[in-house]
């Protein structure tokens, strides 16, 4: 378990991207119905387990690098940057254009951007652990100015055609997955506002970070495509979990490390404007957040209306925060990651 003390950068910028097209979870199950001879859908079931009613779709023009690009291109034009100004672009994110090279370099093309790249991955912590690694190389004085991005380009790994009920079971992740991207500018938090245990109290910043794994349950999840184990397995290219075997795992993984960040930060939920969740479906949110104590007022619902975006839930949670008012400069807000594999990880930043 690791619990980084963070506080040497802070969040300049954010801009999200959502493909304007738009698939209802009626017509979802219709295709399924349509694709599936022999096989029909509970009417309303993916619904009622999940509560998304929609999703948002790519163009078959647009790879993942195109959903990061456009919310970065955003963002730069947001804060009157230009190319050179970026020291270095983080790709973090569960999808990639290809296996090889880094799809860093695809997003940064589209950017005109001439820095270093690389890719951070990790199912849907992907962002999050890219902005760990983001303030940890801003935190030596390697780079000013880090980009990170991600896109997410699920709606390639669905799996519309199912034999029988079991093949929809275990592909039924697939059905709640939602096409984005985003992008985060971070940049050094100043020197007037550093202090030798991190940020003093009001200072705009990532405060402090914390994570966890339980590695043995990588197997309850997977999207087995493109590695040496399956390159070329046409039935490794769909979304494949087991449900419950999932929830064991994250009842296996516990809440301890979001405890302990904040208790090292002493700080409490009730002191966040907002706490931003990995949301898979709207029941396991209300389910999580019990369990980790999390008022539930404090939570930003997203998946009922833009569905699982993956890595891009939480700036999405965000971005809807800040838009709507009930966070702001100076406010506390915590973005909780949850992932396969499994892990669980938590930024604590005061913006």
């Amino acid at each position: 378990m690791q619990t980084a003390l963070s506080g040497h950068s802070r969040i300049a910028g954010l801009e999200v991207y959502l493909p304007p097209a738009r698939l209802g979870t009626s017509a979802v199950e219709r295709r399924i119905g349509e694709s599936s001879p022999g096989f029909r859908v509970p009417k309303g079931l993916i619904s009622r387990v999940t509560g998304i009613h929609s999703r948002s779709v790519m163009a078959d023009s647009e790879q993942a690098s195109d959903l990061a690009a456009n919310a970065a291109a955003k963002l730069l034009a947001e804060c009157g940057l230009q190319a050179p100004d970026i020291d270095l672009l983080i790709f973090a994110s569960a999808s990639q254009d290809m296996v090889e090279p880094a799809t860093g370099h695809m997003a940064a093309a589209k950017l005109g951007l001439c820095c270093p790249v690389m890719d951070v991955k990790n199912a849907c912590n992907s962002f999050l652990n890219g902005l760990e690694v983001g303030d940890a190389l801003i935190a030596t004085g390697r780079y000013a100015r880090v980009l990170v991005v991600t896109g997410e380009s699920p709606s390639r790994a669905i799996r519309w055609r199912v034999p029988d009920f079991a093949t929809f079971a275990s592909s039924f992740p697939g059905y709640t997955m939602s096409d984005g991207g985003a992008a985060v500018l971070l940049e050094p938090a100043g020197a007037e506002a550093m202090e030798s245990d991190g940020l003093e109290a009001g200072s705009a910043g990532i405060l402090g970070m914390g994570f966890t794994a339980r590695s043995s349950h990588w197997s309850v999840g997977t999207l087995a495509a493109g590695g040496s184990a399956y390159p070329r397995d046409p039935e490794a290219t769909y979304f494949t979990m087991d449900g419950e075997k999932l929830k064991d795992a994250f009842l296996d993984l516990g809440c301890g490390v979001l405890d302990e960040t904040l208790d090292r930060l002493e700080l409490q939920w009730t002191d966040f404007a907002v706490v931003c969740v990995h949301q898979v479906s709207g029941p396991y949110r209300e389910v999580f957040a019990e369990r980790a104590g999390v008022p539930p007022e404090l939570l930003v619902p997203s998946v009922e209306d833009f569905g699982n975006l993956a890595s891009v839930s939480l700036p999405l949670q965000l971005k809807l925060a800040v838009d709507s008012g009930r966070c702001g400069p100076g406010d506390l807000v915590a973005l909780v990651g949850l992932a396969g594999g499994v892990s669980l990880g938590m930024a604590v930043v005061r913006l």
